[in-house]
């Protein structure tokens, strides 16, 4: 897979990821945390908040890898 075609995929599958991970972080806090106290929204919305970066920050580092030459 060419560098160009690896981020274009990249930047797609991170798009629809961070749409279904948002749906259901808010759908989660909608339906679960919400009726909890105001300390357990906080604790939840920040840690719903960061933990999408670790497989960003993974799928990031796949898209900028060098291309292995064929062969």
């Amino acid at each position: 897979m060419t560098s160009p075609t690896r981020r274009l995929v990249g930047s797609l599958v991170l798009v629809v990821f961070l749409l279904v991970y948002v749906f259901f972080a808010v759908a989660i806090g909608d339906v679960i945390v919400a009726t909890k106290p105001g300390w357990v929204q906080f604790v939840y919305f920040l840690v719903a908040g960061f933990l999408w970066a670790a497989p960003a920050a993974v799928l990031i580092k796949w898209m900028y890898a060098p291309v292995r030459p064929k062969g």
